[in-house]
C-alpha cells in the first residue's frame, strides 16, 4: 500500500504508517498533476488537508485509489458521499485537533477583554510616547470568571471549548438544532477528575439573552447562523470569536455591530474570503485577527498523523 499526504503529515505519523509496512511517498503535487501523479505511481491512500481538493473529476480519474483522508475536522474539500459511492473509504480525524482549536478561543477571548490585541500593536508604535495614554486607554478590561459563555455546536471542538469555559469558572451555555446532552470530564494534573452534565438548548432568544462571551464552533453552513436578526438580540458588550468556518458569520454585519457598540470585541481566525480577507476586517482595532491556525499546533499535527496512520492500518486489514 502507497500513501500519499499531499498536504503533509507529521513524522510520528509517517513513522506509524512504516512500521506497518505501509509505503510513504514523500511529494508535494500541484491539484493540476495530482491525478497523473497518482495513477503513475499507484498511490492507494490520499491524504490531504485543506490545500489539496478531492472532487469528482479526480475521484473519477483515479479509480485505483482506494482511501481518501482528511487531517482535520471539516470535509468541505472533499466530495465525500460520490467517493463512498465509487467504493473509497473516506476518513477524518474530528477530535485530533480540537484542544488546540478551543485554545485558540480562548487565546483571543483574553486577549480582546484585556485588549492585548490593540496593545500589542500600538506599544512598538506609542509606547514610548504615549504610555500613560495608552494604559488609561485600556483601562476598562474585563475578567472572564463569572461570565456567561455561549457556545454554538456541541461537537468535539465545542465540548473543549465549554471544558475550558468551566476551569476558568465561567457559567457555560451550548445551543443547538436538535436536543443534546453531554458528559464533560475535566482530568487534573492529580489524577482527579470532575464531570459536568451539560445539554444544549434550541431557542435563540433564551440562549443569547445573557451571554458575555460567544464562540461559533459548528460545521460549515448554506448560510449565515450569525446575521443581524442574532446581533440585535445580543447583550451590549458581547465578545464574539469565529474559529469554525468563514460563512458562518456576517461580517459585514460584524463591524456594524462593533461601530455601533453593541459588540465590544471579535476576533475572526476564518474569514468568508479565506485567503483574500476584506480590508475593513483587517484593519479594525476592536478585531483579533489570526489567519486559519485553530489546529495549527505541534501537538495537534502529531494527533492527526497518528489518528489518520491508526486508521489506515486498520482498513489495510480490511482490504
Amino acid at each position: 500500500m502507497k500513501v500519499l499526504a499531499n498536504d503533509g503529515i507529521s513524522n510520528a505519523g509517517i513513522e506509524a504508517l512504516k512500521k506497518d509496512n505501509i509505503e510513504f511517498v514523500e511529494a508535494k503535487v500541484s491539484q493540476e498533476h495530482l491525478a497523473d501523479f497518482i495513477n503513475e505511481n499507484q498511490i492507494d491512500v490520499l491524504l490531504v488537508r485543506s490545500a489539496t481538493k478531492v472532487r469528482r473529476d479526480l475521484i473519477d480519474a483515479c479509480p485505483g485509489l482506494k482511501i481518501v483522508g482528511r487531517g482535520g475536522v471539516g470535509m468541505d474539500n472533499i466530495d465525500v458521499e460520490y467517493a463512498i459511492e465509487k467504493g473509497l473509504y473516506v476518513i477524518n480525524t474530528p477530535k485530533a485537533s480540537s484542544r488546540s482549536v478551543a485554545e485558540m478561543v480562548f487565546g483571543h477571548f483574553l486577549s480582546l477583554a484585556r485588549f492585548l490585541h490593540e496593545s500589542n500593536r500600538m506599544m512598538p508604535l506609542e509606547g514610548d510616547t504615549q504610555f500613560k495614554a495608552l494604559k488609561k486607554s485600556y483601562s476598562k478590561a474585563v475578567e472572564l470568571e463569572g461570565k456567561t459563555l455561549g457556545v454554538v455546536g456541541f461537537g468535539g471542538i465545542g465540548q473543549e471549548v465549554l471544558k475550558i469555559g468551566i476551569a476558568l469558572g465561567m457559567k457555560v451555555k451550548v445551543l443547538t438544532r436538535h436536543p443534546k446532552t453531554e458528559r464533560l470530564a475535566l482530568q487534573f494534573f492529580d489524577g482527579q477528575s470532575v464531570s459536568f452534565e451539560i445539554s444544549s438548548v434550541q431557542d435563540w432568544d433564551a440562549f443569547l439573552k445573557d451571554v458575555d462571551f460567544l464562540s461559533l464552533n459548528t460545521p460549515k453552513t448554506k448560510g449565515y447562523i450569525i446575521d443581524t436578526p442574532q446581533f440585535e438580540k445580543m447583550k451590549d458588550g458581547i465578545f464574539i470569536v469565529n474559529t469554525a468556518r468563514g460563512g458562518v458569520l456576517n461580517e459585514v454585519a460584524l463591524l456594524e455591530f462593533i461601530d455601533s457598540g453593541k459588540v465590544a470585541g471579535a476576533a475572526l481566525d476564518v474569514f468568508e474570503n479565506e485567503p483574500t480577507p476584506e480590508l475593513p476586517l483587517l484593519m479594525h482595532p476592536n478585531l483579533s485577527l489570526s489567519p486559519h491556525l485553530g489546529g495549527n499546533t505541534l501537538d495537534a499535527q502529531e494527533k492527526i498523523g497518528t489518528e489518520l496512520a491508526q486508521q489506515i492500518i486498520d482498513i489495510k486489514k480490511k482490504l
